[in-house]
């Protein structure tokens, strides 16, 4: 009896180290007989894999145009990922986070460091918190906004999901009293990668320790201009996705406490995107043509897809006035209508962008992607075939 109490604890073990760990994680059946089978039947586990990155972001005078950047270069990074993969074809959700830092605005007591947004998917309030920063002066202490993120971030335990952080800014890494050597160590030790971006001249960033500060977990140090602005080309298709994305608009069903104030959000950070630049707003469009754009939240077409959503749920009078009087026959019918009509609306903006970006790239002259775009892109790449990402 103890030997078979044995074996069958042993083989508990085996199961509990093999959820542990790796992209790709399916139990497949046990052909052979052996007494494990007895407690453990065959299981098949699909695990959905997280991208955390914590954007740290100088906000001091002089970043105006790393901010900028950040803004206008979000949905590139955003629309880069829905290529991305693991070992089981799954999607990876993307999680970021924002912080600012170096900005006389914020208390000196919390060293002028504040946490923007937790980790979010919700593109539409990452927008909204980007384009919330101003710039004002301050103390860029480095290590201690590393070591904030590091405490207030839920970060995990799971060794598949991939976890990054982002610090940006143009002052000495090494201000502050907490040494950033600790910092980055810390973030190690929670399978953290720190990249640096010094905004500035590369061998300047070298001798104020941001090479160091990100060479210590792994990491990848980058220069970049972030004044540089990138220079649009009109294509014939660019109207095209801006009226399309205004028709995609239309298929959002809100509902809950929720639906009004989303709904106004997501109009206003199409605003936001125009205003900055007509490219932007059509980067953006193409985002909210992908999977990554789920408000199943506050969108009922959204929310439908989720098995554990059921309909009768929802008090009436958070629903749509249009299906406030409807049956739940009536209403379903309804909402499979308007999910019918995104999904083709989001495959026509899927192949015009297709058709948009052979146009640029037959047009362009020299590399006209963005700097902070391309110094995330490289390094978030890199580190993700390291947890068996890859892309298409």
């Amino acid at each position: 009896m103890k030997q078979y109490r044995k074996i069958i604890t042993t083989g508990l073990i085996s199961l509990s180290l093999t959820l542990g760990y790796s992209c790709e994680l399916k139990l497949k059946p046990i052909n052979e007989p052996i007494i494990a089978q007895a407690v453990a039947p065959t299981i098949t586990i699909t695990k959905n894999n997280t991208v955390k990155i914590a954007l740290l972001l100088d906000t001091s005078n002089s970043m105006d145009g790393l901010i900028n950047q950040a803004k206008s270069q979000l949905w590139d990074i955003v629309n880069e990922f829905t290529h991305a993969k693991c070992e089981n074809d799954n999607r990876p959700e993307l999680q970021i986070a924002i912080y600012q830092y170096g900005n006389d605005g914020l208390s000196s007591r919390e060293g002028y460091i504040q946490q923007v947004l937790n980790f979010s998917s919700d593109l539409d309030e990452i927008s909204e918190k980007l384009f919330s920063l101003r710039t004002n002066g301050g103390e860029e202490y480095c290590g201690e906004v590393i070591q904030t993120s590091l405490k207030q971030l839920d970060w995990g335990n799971n060794e598949d999901n991939l976890k990054m952080i982002f610090i940006a800014g143009n002052e000495p890494f090494t201000q502050g009293k907490l040494n950033y050597r600790d910092a980055v160590t810390n973030a190690k030790k929670k399978d953290i990668v720190v990249n640096t971006i010094f905004c500035g001249n590369y061998e300047q960033g070298i001798n104020t320790d941001w090479k160091n500060g990100a060479v210590l977990t792994g990491g990848e140090y980058m220069a970049i201009d972030h004044n540089r602005t990138m220079a649009h080309i009109d294509t014939p298709f660019d109207d095209i996705i801006i009226k399309l994305n205004t028709k995609l608009n239309g298929t959002y069903l809100s509902y809950g406490a929720l639906g009004r104030s989303k709904m106004e959000m997501q109009s206003l950070q199409d605003n936001n995107a125009m205003e900055l630049e007509e490219a932007v707003a059509i980067k953006r469009a193409v985002s909210k043509s992908s999977s990554l754009y789920n408000n199943k939240k506050w969108d009922l077409v959204d929310a439908y897809e989720d098995k554990d959503f059921d309909v009768d749920e929802v008090k009436k009078d958070q629903l749509p006035e249009i299906l406030q009087d409807k049956s739940k026959k009536e209403i379903t019918s309804y909402i499979e209508t308007k999910k019918t009509e995104r999904e083709e609306i989001q495959k026509e903006i899927q192949s015009s962008n297709i058709k948009r970006e052979a146009y640029i790239l037959k047009n362009r002259k020299g590399d006209a992607s963005g700097e902070l775009e391309n110094a995330m892109l490289s390094a978030i790449k890199k580190q993700a075939k390291a947890k068996n990402y890859s892309w298409e």
